[in-house]
Order: C-alpha cells, then sequence, then structure tokens
C-alpha cells in the first residue's frame, strides 16, 4: 500500500526501520476485557490534562456543601414534631373548622350521614395530611436524609451524560462511517465483518484508522487504501515488523485515546476535588512537554512510570502514531525483546545491532557537536564549543580522506596525536593535491593546537578511550560490516530499546545515555515528517544531562517529540542545572520519599496558591448569675470541660501547594505528587495519585 511511509521497510543504514530482532509473533493477539465493539461505543470525555478519558464522568468544580448527618436528623424530628402538632391542633378543632370547608363546598347536603360522605371525609383527610407531609418533608429536609441513610454520604452517576453510539446505528465506530461517507461502503462492511467476528483487536483498529487519516490528507491513496483491506481485512497497512500486538500487556491502554492509565487521584482533600477519585493516564499531548520523575530507589520508576509508557508508545508504533526509544540499563524490565523492532545491546557480542556513534550525520560540524557534548559536556571547566572545534578539525579530514567518519580506535589515536595516524591521514589527503587543501589546514591547526593550555584534546581522547575497550570491540563500527542503529530512523514507526553496560563500564554508559540524547534532541528537531510522536525513555537519567540537553529538551514540544526522564534524586545533575530542568520540562512526579531538599525544588516549581484557613478561639464563659454558675459547674462535673465560647476567624492566606515536607514525608508507599502541562499549556496542578504499577 502507497501510505504516508509509516508502514514502509527500508534499509537501516538510510535511517529507516530495519527488521525486528526476533522472529515475528502471531499476525494477531486478541484483547483482554469487553469486546471491540463495546469498547469501542464507550464515551470518551475529558475536562483536563491526565484525565483517563474511558467512560469518565466529569465531576462538580468544587464540593457541594454537605449538611451533618446530626444536623438532618435533628431538623427531621423537629419537623416531624411541629407536623404532628399542627395535625393535632386542626383535628381537635383548637384552630377552628375552617379547613373543612372545601368539603362541605364540595358536597351536597343529602350525603349527610351516608356513606359517600365518609369516603368524601377520608379522602379530604387524606389530602391535607399529603400537604403536611410534603411541606414538614420539605422543611425538614426529610428526601436528603433518607438519600444519606439508604446510599451513604458520597453519590456519584453511574453513567456519562454522553450518550453512547447505539450498536449498528450510523454513528456506530464498528461500521466505519468515515468509510461509508466517502462512498467506501465495500471496505466498511469488510472491516465491520472483522470486528464482529473477532478477527480486529484495538491495535488493529488504530493503525487502520491512521491509514485512513493518510488517505484523507492525500486522496491519491485511496485506491491503494481500499485495496489492501478488501485483500488483508483487519490485517491491512501492517507495522513493517507484521506485530499486531505486543507479545504481553502489562499496563492497561486505551488506544482511541492513545492512553495508558498510571492510577488513581487519591480522594482526598489534599487533591482538588474536580479530581478526587478519578483514574489519571498519560497520552502523547502531556508527554510532548516531557516529563521528569524523581524518586529513591525501590519505589517502583520503573515498573509503575517507565515500563507503561514506553508499552502505550509501543502500542502506538504498531498503530503508526509513535516511534519510541527506551534506554536503560541491562536487564532492566523495559519488555521484552519480541516487543522491539530493535534491541542495541552495548558491549554483548550476541547483540545483532550496533549503535551509530555518528547519530546518522554525514556534516563533520553536526557529528562533532553531538559528540563533544557527549565526551565533555558534564566536564566543568571545558568549553563544549572548543571541544566540538576539536574534534571537527580530526571528524572532517578523515572523511573528506575515507569517505566515512572513524571508528573509536582511530578517533583515538588521532585525539592522541599518534604520529602513525596523523601521516596515514597526510598521505591520504594529499594525494588528492588542493581539491583537499582546506582538510589539511584543519589538520594543522589541530597539530598546533594539540598540548596547548586549554587545549580539549586530552580531555576527549580520556573519554573515547572509555569506548576504546575489549568489552566494545566490534561495536560503533563505521566501515559497514555491522548493523548500526540510527536514529534518524524516527520519521517511522520503530520500537528500539537499548542495553547499556551499567554493571561494568559506568562511566561509558553515562557518556552514551548523553549521546543518546543529544542525537535525538537533534533527530527530532530534524524530521521532515512530524506527524508521528517521537518519545524517548530513560530508566535511568543519572550523569546524563548537560546544558545543551537541557535546553533541547524544551524545544521537544515544537518537534511533536518529548522524553522522558528518571532520577534517584537531583543531586545527580548539577547544580546549576536543577533549576532549569524543572523550568524545561511539563510534568514533574516526585515519588514517595524523596529528600526534604529534592522536595524544596519541587515546591518551588509547583508555586503557591490562595487558600482558605479557619483559626478557632476559645474563651471560657464566666457567669455571674448563680443559678448560671451552677448550670456550668453541673456541666462541667458531667463533662470535665469548662463551658467555653469559640470565636472563629476565617482568613485568606497564600501556602505553597506541597510543601518540601509534606514531598518527604506525607506521601504514601506507591504513591506519588504529580504535575501536568499540555502541549497547548493547559494544566493540571500537583496531584497526590496512587500509582496502579504493571500487572
Amino acid at each position: 500500500m502507497d501510505t504516508d511511509g509509516t508502514h514502509e521497510t527500508r534499509p537501516a543504514r538510510t535511517g529507516h526501520i530495519p527488521r525486528p530482532a526476533a522472529p515475528p509473533k502471531p499476525s494477531h493477539a486478541p484483547t483482554a476485557g469487553p469486546t471491540l465493539g463495546d469498547w469501542l461505543r464507550v464515551p470518551r470525555s475529558s475536562d483536563g490534562p491526565g484525565v483517563w478519558t474511558y467512560g469518565h464522568v466529569p465531576r462538580a468544580a468544587e464540593e457541594p456543601e454537605v449538611t451533618p448527618t446530626r444536623q438532618l436528623v435533628s431538623g427531621a424530628l423537629i419537623a416531624l414534631l411541629a407536623g404532628l402538632l399542627l395535625w393535632s391542633l386542626l383535628w381537635n378543632g383548637y384552630l377552628g373548622g375552617f379547613w373543612l370547608w372545601p368539603l362541605y363546598m364540595f358536597t351536597p347536603d343529602s350525603w349527610a350521614g351516608t356513606f359517600p360522605s365518609v369516603v368524601a371525609s377520608y379522602v379530604w383527610y387524606g389530602i391535607v395530611v399529603g400537604a403536611l407531609v410534603f411541606g414538614f418533608g420539605r422543611l425538614g429536609r426529610w428526601p436528603e436524609l433518607l438519600g444519606r441513610l439508604l446510599r451513604g454520604r458520597a453519590v456519584r452517576p453511574l453513567h456519562s451524560a454522553q450518550p453512547a453510539p447505539q450498536a449498528g446505528g450510523e454513528d456506530d465506530p464498528v461500521r466505519w462511517p468515515q468509510l461509508r461517507g466517502a462512498g467506501l461502503s465495500e471496505v466498511a462492511d469488510r472491516l465491520e465483518g472483522e470486528a464482529g467476528g473477532g478477527r480486529m483487536n484495538d491495535v488493529d483498529y488504530a493503525r487502520i484508522h491512521r491509514a485512513w487519516d493518510s488517505v484523507r490528507v492525500d486522496p491519491s491513496r485511496m485506491r491503494a487504501f481500499a485495496d489492501s483491506v478488501r485483500e488483508k481485512g483487519a490485517g491491512a497497512c501492517v507495522h513493517p515488523s507484521g506485530d499486531r500486538d505486543l507479545p504481553v500487556r502489562a499496563a492497561r491502554h486505551d488506544l482511541l485515546a492513545r492512553q495508558v492509565l498510571l492510577g488513581t487521584v487519591e480522594d482526598g482533600v489534599r487533591n482538588p476535588y474536580a479530581r478526587r477519585g478519578t483514574s489519571l493516564a498519560l497520552d502523547p499531548d502531556v508527554l510532548g512537554t516531557s516529563l521528569l520523575a524523581v524518586g529513591p530507589s525501590g519505589t517502583g520508576k520503573t515498573q509503575r512510570l517507565v515500563r507503561p509508557v514506553v508499552e502505550s508508545l509501543a502500542l502506538q508504533a504498531l498503530a503508526g502514531q509513535a516511534a519510541v526509544v527506551a534506554v536503560g540499563a541491562a536487564g532492566a524490565q523495559l519488555g521484552p525483546d519480541a516487543a522491539y523492532d530493535v534491541v542495541v545491546r552495548i558491549g554483548d557480542p550476541a547483540s545483532v545491532y550496533d549503535l551509530d556513534l555518528y547519530g546518522g550525520a554525514t556534516d563533520p560540524d553536526e557529528a562533532a557537536t553531538l559528540l563533544a557534548e557527549a565526551f565533555v559536556g558534564d566536564v566543568p571547566g571545558i568549553d563544549v564549543r572548543r571541544a566540538a572545534t576539536a574534534l571537527a578539525q580530526l571528524l572532517g579530514p578523515f572523511r573528506a580522506a575515507y569517505g566515512r567518519f572513524p571508528a573509536v580506535p582511530e578517533l583515538r589515536e588521532l585525539l592522541d596525536q599518534v604520529p602513525a595516524a596523523f601521516d596515514a591521514l597526510r598521505r591520504e589527503l594529499a594525494a588528492d593535491g588542493a581539491a583537499r587543501h582546506a582538510m589539511l589546514r584543519e589538520l594543522d591547526a589541530r597539530t598546533r593546537q594539540h598540548g596547548a593550555h586549554g587545549d580539549p584534546g586530552p580531555a576527549l581522547a580520556d573519554r573515547v578511550a572509555l569506548l576504546d575497550r575489549p568489552a566494545f570491540a566490534g561495536f560503533f563500527d563505521t566501515t559497514g560490516q555491522g548493523r548500526p542503529f540510527s536514529l534518524r530512523a524516527l520519521e517511522h514507526p520503530i520500537r528500539v530499546r537499548v542495553d547499556l553496560p551499567e554493571r561494568g563500564h559506568a562511566d561509558a554508559s553515562r557518556m552514551l545515555a548523553r549521546l543518546l540524547l543529544a542525537q535525538f534532541n537533534a533527530a527530532a528537531a530534524a524530521r521532515a515528517d512530524r506527524s508521528l510522536f517521537a518519545f524517548l525513555a530513560f530508566d535511568d537519567a543519572s550523569h546524563t544531562l548537560t546544558a545543551e540537553t537541557v535546553r533541547g529538551v524544551q524545544r521537544l514540544r515544537s518537534a511533536h517529540a518529548g522524553v522522558l526522564l528518571t532520577l534517584r534524586t537531583l543531586d545527580d545533575v548539577p547544580e546549576a542545572l536543577r533549576t532549569p530542568l524543572l523550568g524545561a520540562v511539563g510534568c514533574r512526579m516526585a515519588f514517595a520519599g524523596v529528600t526534604t531538599w529534592d522536595g524544596k525544588r519541587f515546591a518551588e516549581a509547583w508555586g503557591t496558591e490562595w487558600v482558605e484557613t479557619r483559626d478557632v478561639t476559645h474563651r471560657t464563659v464566666f457567669a455571674d448569675q448563680p443559678l448560671t454558675r451552677a448550670i456550668h459547674a453541673f456541666r462541667k462535673l458531667v463533662t470535665g470541660k469548662a463551658v467555653t465560647t469559640d470565636a472563629v476567624t476565617v482568613r485568606q492566606v497564600e501556602r505553597e501547594r506541597w510543601s518540601a515536607s509534606d514531598l518527604a514525608h506525607a506521601v504514601p508507599p506507591g504513591h506519588a505528587v504529580l504535575s501536568l502541562t499540555s502541549v497547548s499549556g493547559e494544566r493540571a496542578a500537583p496531584l497526590l495519585v496512587r500509582l496502579a504499577g504493571t500487572a
């Protein structure tokens, strides 16, 4: 099928989707839970970012004033007694017989003493009693008390006000009304039959719907789309891997809204009333502003956040909507290999794929900038721009001479000014005469600067040496012998996992993580087609961030991309970058157990709000009259407390939404405080969320 390029397979060298790293899985995995039709017909509504829209029922913005049950009971009893008293006065004639005049007016005199007269009298008595019950019942709020006793205090509507589409109706999504409206009734019938027969799952529906959207943009693809659906049914427009679902799902997803369920907002006073008890979800609309999560080890950052988010984006990649790259230490629980198209195990000889050290760049200056950011971006006192210039003085001549960038051992020799390597490069450049004269000047400049004060060359050589180890032999190949993965593939719906050798090569892993983040920022911004949502998830972003990458993260939202950064503590980020980092991301998450100094940073980022406080002052009552003093003395003897009066003062004060102490001590285990910002700028105040975790 001729689509928008999201369902095609091309070589990895040009930045496109490689073939799967594992044998293809079955083409269809059934969706657990309700049938596809029931799932599609459930109404979806949202009243703010992060709301799980599946069957969501909006709540009132403010908590309604609730009368205490004790007050309701006393009021109902008083109204009942008053009604009985009035009826007694009427029945016994103490108020006269005026209330009987309608009975005398509408019954003839000939009925006196007859059976119809008795019936009429009891009917009128019933009307009067009913009026008294209705009047005093309203006055005593009997219906509210009865409802409180029968249903409890918290009564919520069970169904959404938004009507659900009727099965078989014109707006039934199972019948694909958008295709029928375009004159493709035969295609719609085929898809309706696939859904009714249980041969279509949620990924199939989302994928075909995405393909139809591309047809609407370019109508010339309509014939290819229709032919593909007629031939393959629910398997039309399939992902290049051939997969139509993940081998296992560890979280709950709603692909129609592109959401993953993260947890439930606590029903407590710390949360806004409108969000209490509602389900919280993440989607590209909020992930596009990037998310920073901080929490100590063991709080579930991987299982309760990273894994569900990566899984959601992987499902969206199968539907042709996203591209996701997950980065973690070897052994991190980020999903099975079969859930990814590319698995790069750096340092593992059995790895099918390699990592392109230069990120698919062909310009020496661009490649040098990315490498400099990764190699020395975290080294205090070294100017990254000077380091990039030093690298460009070597990469440019080498590429001009050999048509490729240097491998790790070759780059290390050039940075160390090994005479044999320099002489060979000079001879290769001199062989082409004047055409490479500019490159010889670059090489001469590097020679002059080597060893001078402030030269970044030695620091670069030391960092490159971290990759020039026997464990990495065969990796970062630039000769075309391996299968390097490049982040230039983000223009296609690809699922990638990169395993870093954190256990034995921690420094090298951190350097590679910085490189991946720098490459992602550059690749996401350089995409010609930004219809796919590009996402990079770090299971551990410690010592990964630099000043330039933080600025790059802030620019991702305009490139339809985002990152997920998890940290054990903000101390893993240079002090000068902590405040800019919290400002660069739109979503901030503090897990249970953060320290007070980390909590202070979050409290500052979340700001303050105006709240109403009530100060109650108790004052002892001193009676002047002997009888009153005696009553007060008896009351104190019985209750053990002196008679007091309360003075209530109500004030509006400005307080932190969450204080550093609250974040450190008041967040229960398995919970987190999360604030969200959508790409459009809509915000959700910090919410205390009970995390659902993974199944």
